[in-house]
Parts: structure tokens; C-alpha cells; sequence
């Protein structure tokens, strides 16, 4: 029953949507099983780009069905622009996406919340698109699911619940004006209609799927370092990213997983507030940012850079079971003199041994860098490892050395064609 999960060991932006279309040349199913619209997942094809934020980055591949699972919550909105921007590009949908009956919606008054808070309270980073709300009403039990709109009496039911405790909240704490039922009901009675050829039990399907052999690789958005679990919490999405996010978020086992493939880039990024030890707030990652493009593919902020956390990702590779990396982004370093790689923490004079998640101790720790001389040419032609100049080989295999992992996969740009595979 072969699995393979497709992890951000980062904290996210690693160039998963890439290394995910890459793959599914030869997969039959492709299933996201978390986030939201939140994510934006680049793939590029010739010279055309794509951003996709809910649908899996294997649509591109005429022979893989995608499948949009129970751990994701859908703005239906954000959905149904993302069908339709697809429908123009003439790639079939029809037939080839399936959307969990149980996964949940976001509702206009989660975004409105969202932004709000955040606006209000000490800022987490989020997109404002309304995920942490849609989450807290799914584990408050009072969220909606997709199979809620097929019955309009229990729809409407809830939904007149949900937004009179709603209407309280944004009229006597906020001071906003309040939300029309009756509006939202015919909004998400049309969004039904559009989205019904698409609903399925999602868990029964990819089961099916397994007991016949077929290939799948489970798709997760943002990365491990902002597993609400695991991650660098408070500042960390609202979901599972991590590995074992896939089984949740699919109904699928966790026998059936047979590997878990962690994308990272050759340094590190990170949006939004929270801790970051080897960030560079100076001109090394002023450069790293302009020569990446390292801006959001769904919010366009600019992303903070640093040097390569190797002690983040073994933590990274420890949760998730990662064995094999795919670095994306190895392009981007090619002009530096020197490079960097953070191998270990001090903090309070002493040596840390593992990755400490508590905001305190990574924000006063300082990193211990181990120094590599750059290549000092371009890679981005290059198809072949051995091909690499001799220094990015030697970075390369550091970076899978310290943090105990094989290095699988090399992106050398953002094209389908600029990437190496290591046999």
C-alpha cells in the first residue's frame, strides 16, 4: 500500500508545489490533508506559473486524480477561482478532483475574526483568510462540513447558531456590524450546487485506491516547523503539517505510508512573526530574498532569510520520519563568497542538544555555524550531481550529513527541468 508524504521541513516556502508536480509524472492520486488557502503552492511550466492554494500541485498530470481532503478547510471562494482559472488554462477538472464530504468551511465570519484579531491582539503572522477560526469552531464542534449543505434544514440550523454567537462577538467586542443569515445561506446554497460533482468520501475512495496498489503521494502545506503541535508554537499554523498529519487528514492508515520525503531550501525563510536564530537582517539576507524572489505566493510579504538550520531540521527530520530531502533553491547561492550552516545553539553558556520549541530559549539562544566556501558559478543549467561544482556537492551532502538524512532531489531552479535526481 504504497504512501509517499510530502513534507515542508521548514518553515514552509521550500518549494513543495515544484518537487510535488515533479513527482506525480508517475503517480496515480494526489491528496492534500491540511491547511487552507492559506498555502500557495508554485509549480512552473515552461514559462508559465501557476499558483495553486487548495487544489493539489499534481493537476497538471492529465492521468492523476486529485483529491482535497477532511483535514483541509475550503474558502469556498479561494475553491472555486482556482477551478475556474484552471477550467480557462483548459485542464480538465471533471472527473479528476474529489473534495471530502467531511472536510470543513470557511465561513465569511472566520475571515472577518481573523483579520480582526489580528489586528487587535499580539500578531501571529497569519494570511487572514480565515483559518484559525474555521479550526476553532472544527474542534469546538461547531463548525460546518461540506456534507452539512446537503441537507438545507440542518445548514441553516447551524449556521443561524454559529452566527448569532458570532454577531455578539463582532457587535459588543469589536464594534463591527453584523453578519446576514439569510445572505450567507443563499451564498453557500450556490456553492453547493457548483461543487457537487466534486464531493465524495474522500477516506473511502483512497482506501479503495490502496487495496488496488495505486501510487499516492499525500501533499501537505506550509511546513513542520509551524505544526501547531510541534512547531514553534504560539507562532505556527492552526493545523498538522507534520508527517503525521497525512493519516488525519486523509482517513488513511499509517501502515500504509512507505516514505516521507522532507523538501527544504538551501538556507532558510520564514513569514510572519516568531522566532528565527539564523536569520540575517543585513545585506547576506537582503540577497537572498531578491535573488529568491522570496516573497509570498499568497500574500506577497517579503519572507525573512538566513543561513541553513541544521539543527532545525534534524528536529524536522525526527517528527516526521524523514529520511530522504529533496533541496530546493541551490541556484540562489551560487554568487556567495562563503556560506553558512548552523550545526548547534548556546543558550545561557551551554550546549543545546535538541531543538528547544519554547519562543524563550530560541530567541536568546546563538547559533554555533560551521563555514563552506562557495561555488562561485551557475547551476542552474546543470542536470547531473556530478556535474555540480565540487563545493555545492560538498555543502550538499553537509547538509544531509548534519541533519541525518539522504539527499534524494536537487532543484537548481524553478522549472520542471531544472532538477537533479540522485540515484
Amino acid at each position: 500500500m504504497p504512501v509517499k508524504i510530502i513534507v515542508g521541513a521548514q518553515w514552509g516556502d521550500e518549494g513543495k508545489g515544484k518537487i510535488v508536480d515533479h513527482l506525480s509524472e508517475k503517480i496515480d492520486i494526489v491528496a492534500r490533508y491540511q491547511g487552507g488557502a492559506n498555502a500557495g503552492h508554485t509549480v512552473v511550466i515552461g514559462d508559465q506559473q501557476y499558483v495553486l492554494h487548495l487544489i493539489p500541485s499534481g493537476i497538471f498530470h492529465h492521468q492523476v486524480t486529485c483529491v482535497i481532503g477532511n483535514g483541509v478547510v475550503i474558502d469556498p471562494i479561494a475553491l472555486m477561482d482556482e477551478i475556474n482559472q484552471l477550467k480557462q488554462l483548459n485542464i480538465e477538472i471533471s472527473g479528476r478532483l474529489l473534495i471530502s464530504h467531511n472536510a470543513h468551511l470557511i465561513m465569511p465570519y472566520h475571515k472577518l475574526l481573523d483579520t480582526i484579531r489580528e489586528q487587535s491582539t499580539e500578531k501571529i503572522g497569519t494570511t487572514g483568510r480565515g483559518i484559525g477560526p474555521a479550526y476553532i469552531d472544527k474542534f469546538m464542534r461547531v463548525g460546518i462540513r461540506i456534507v452539512d449543505l446537503l441537507d438545507r434544514d440542518v445548514f441553516v440550523a447551524k449556521l443561524t447558531r454559529n452566527i448569532e454567537e458570532k454577531n455578539q462577538i463582532l457587535k459588543k467586542i469589536y464594534g463591527n456590524p453584523e453578519l446576514d443569515v439569510d445572505k450567507i445561506v443563499a451564498e453557500y446554497e450556490e456553492f453547493d450546487k457548483l461543487i457537487d460533482e466534486y464531493v465524495t468520501d474522500a477516506a473511502l475512495f483512497l482506501n479503495k485506491a490502496l487495496r488496488e496498489g495505486k501510487q499516492i503521494l499525500a501533499e501537505g502545506a506550509q511546513g513542520a516547523l509551524l505544526d501547531v503541535d510541534h512547531g514553534t508554537y504560539p507562532f505556527v499554523t492552526s493545523s498538522n503539517p507534520t508527517s503525521g498529519g497525512a493519516c488525519t487528514g486523509l482517513g488513511i492508515p499509517p501502515t500504509s505510508v512507505t516514505s516521507i520525503l522532507g523538501v527544504v531550501k538551501a538556507y532558510t525563510t520564514r513569514v510572519g512573526n516568531g522566532p528565527f536564530p539564523t536569520e540575517q537582517s543585513n545585506e547576506i539576507g537582503e540577497t537572498m530574498r531578491k535573488t529568491g524572489g522570496e516573497y509570498g505566493a499568497t500574500t506577497g510579504r517579503p519572507r525573512r532569510c538566513g543561513w541553513f538550520d541544521a539543527v532545525a531540521l534534524r528536529y524536522s527530520a525526527m517528527i516526521n520520519g524523514i529520511t530522504h530531502i529533496a533541496v530546493t533553491k541551490l541556484d540562489v547561492l551560487d554568487e556567495f563568497d562563503h556560506l553558512k550552516v548552523c550545526t548547534g545553539y548556546i543558550l545561557d553558556g551551554k550546549m543545546l542538544k535538541s531543538f528547544p520549541t519554547n519562543i524563550r530559549s530560541l530567541e536568546n539562544l546563538t547559533p554555533v555555524y560551521e563555514s563552506f566556501e562557495g561555488w562561485k558559478s551557475a547551476t542552474s543549467s546543470i542536470r547531473s550531481f556530478n556535474d555540480l561544482p565540487a563545493k555545492a556537492r560538498n555543502y550538499l551532502n553537509a547538509l544531509a550529513s548534519f541533519t541525518g538524512t539522504k539527499l534524494q532531489i536537487v532543484s537548481v531552479g524553478p522549472r520542471r527541468d531544472q532538477t537533479i535526481f540522485i540515484a
